[in-house]
Parts: structure tokens; sequence; C-alpha cells
């Protein structure tokens, strides 16, 4: 249980949250220290393979970053345009223009990965 190794199914996971808790609170610069940050990373690319994480919609990221700045919809009018279209946007009626997605990633700092998706509810072009 001691040995580092791959975590290719359940078990092996299962295992590596053991050996997790008995090497957590290790001393920085130790050897356990050293096995902790492996395991770590072990754990982290095991999870991200067997539950990950979708991306949120496009429309609730900005919705999201808007509550974490304070910011309303008269301040997405420089971004999006009129207030007629930040409208349209929010409310899922009109779909984002690349030029629309590079000044929200630009502004709001929101990841392309999350921009570029279709947004829910939204039909097709």
């Amino acid at each position: 249980m001691n040995d580092l190794k791959p975590i290719r199914n359940d078990d092996d996971y299962e295992d590596a949250l053991l050996l997790l808790k008995q090497l957590w609170g290790a001393k920085d610069g130790s050897p356990e220290a050293d096995k902790l940050d492996i395991l770590a990373t072990l754990l982290d690319a095991y999870e991200a393979g067997r539950y990950p994480i979708d991306l949120p919609d496009p429309i609730d990221a900005i919705i999201f970053r808007m509550e974490q700045q304070g910011l309303t919809r008269k301040d997405l009018e420089p971004i999006l345009g009129s207030r007629g279209r930040v409208a349209e946007i929010l409310n899922r009626k009109r779909a984002l223009s690349l030029d629309m997605i590079r000044r929200l990633h630009e502004h709001l700092d929101i990841p392309l990965d999350i921009l570029i998706q279709p947004i829910r509810g939204q039909k097709a072009a």
C-alpha cells in the first residue's frame, strides 16, 4: 500500500485514497510529502477522466461574472451592443458573435472555451 502505482480502476482509486490519508500532513520536503504530491497528481488525473465536469453554459457564465463583479445589464452594453442586444443575449434569443466572444473574454475574463459553446435552450442557426 505504501508504493505508488497508476490508478486504473476504482479499487486502485480506493487504495490511493487510503494512502492519501496516511500521507496527509507530511512535513514539507520529506519523502512522504513528495509521495503526497505525486499521489495528488495521480488522483486528480483519474478523477478528471472518470468524473469530468461539464463547462458552464455561456450565458450562465456571463451572469455569474456579472454577479461577481456587481455589474448590471447596462455595464454590458459597451461589450455586447445596445440595451436590446444585451437583453436578447441574456434571454437566449440571440447567439454570441465572434466579436462579442472576444470582448467578453477580454473585459470579463471569461474563458474562451466556455464562451464558444452552444447556448442551452437556443435553437441552432
